[in-house]
């Protein structure tokens, strides 16, 4: 009698076990493709600001079916870094323009992609135009923070860019440290 009990434990544990390993493996996995992401690209401008561009693959790795809820681009250029330019940042999905800067939840089917644009303007500040400011720039990440959710409970993901002061001076067409 006993020994039918053990067995039935094991083979009640057994299961457990196979299931919670067979469930673990079916998951989404969403993955910011960052080393094949598009330069920074003007997309209008004026006298006292440029709106720049990067295009980002988000691809899901994993087994199943992924959902980006929210999507928010963050450059991270305080005053106290450069106050030369104000810097906001817009995230939206390719093809897919919003006036009302709102990001439309997505599906992501599993080993599929979907291109993500972070947009941000730099607006000159303190009398600057865009050429004098963008003269004494300096390096600041843009973030691009995402929220997904799957089989997994929601989280926030964050995939870090790097625009260089070099690459905007470019873009403008200044020299650094022009006055």
């Amino acid at each position: 009698m006993t020994t039918i009990i053990i067995g039935l434990i094991a083979v009640i544990l057994t299961g457990a076990a196979v299931t919670c390993l067979y469930l673990r493996g079916r998951e989404e996995k969403v993955v910011a493709k960052l080393e094949s992401r598009t330069p920074f690209k003007i997309e209008s401008r004026d006298e006292k600001s440029v709106t720049l561009s990067t295009t980002i693959e988000f691809r899901n790795e994993g087994t199943q079916s992924a959902m980006i809820v929210d999507a928010i681009c963050h450059p991270l250029l305080p005053f106290e870094q450069y106050d030369g330019f104000d810097v906001r940042g817009k995230a939206e999905r390719e093809g897919v323009p919003r006036e009302d800067d709102y990001f439309e939840a997505l599906v992501i089917e599993h080993q599929q992609s979907v291109n993500l644009v972070a947009k941000v303007t730099l607006t000159a500040r303190k009398s600057l135009s865009l050429e004098q400011a963008a003269a004494h720039m300096v390096d600041f990440p843009v973030e691009f923070l995402y929220r997904e959710v799957g089989r997994n409970p929601m989280r926030w993901s964050i995939a870090r860019v790097i625009l260089t002061a070099e690459e905007f001076a470019k873009l403008v067409g200044v020299e650094l440290g022009k006055e």
